[in-house]
């Protein structure tokens, strides 16, 4: 089993900043890519921002709300991803949720955090 534990979540005013991280442990697995969701109540999630490695290259890319003022990164060797969120506005109020597509074994599966909430508010 591999869990992944977000943090970094909370209150921030308009145009500030936040980042979140999100750590995977377990045995014997290989991350294939990361990324990071986002859910407000009544709507579905979203995908913000994605990150593959591919040999020594990262590839990355955002949802456009969120393109130039979000940075998504890893570390592989920690099997951590991080999101670092500039600008924040208060459409960016929501639940912030990590996702890794994990091979283990022969068995391919995407696994969740447990969600971190971020708010923009003054």
């Amino acid at each position: 089993q591999v869990q992944l534990v977000e943090s970094g979540g909370g209150l921030v005013q308009p145009g500030g900043s936040l980042r979140l991280s999100c750590a995977a442990s377990g045995s014997e697995f290989t991350i294939l890519s990361m990324g990071w969701y986002r859910q407000v109540p009544g709507k579905q999630r979203e995908l913000v921002a994605a990150i593959q490695t591919v040999g020594v290259t990262n590839y990355v890319d955002y949802v456009p709300s969120v393109r130039g003022r979000f940075t998504i990164s890893r570390d592989n060797a920690e099997n951590t991803v991080y999101l670092l969120m500039n600008s924040l506005k208060p459409e960016d109020t929501a639940v912030y949720y990590c996702n890794a597509d994990v091979q283990k074994g022969l068995l391919r599966r995407p696994y969740w955090g447990q969600g971190t909430q971020v708010t923009v508010s003054s």
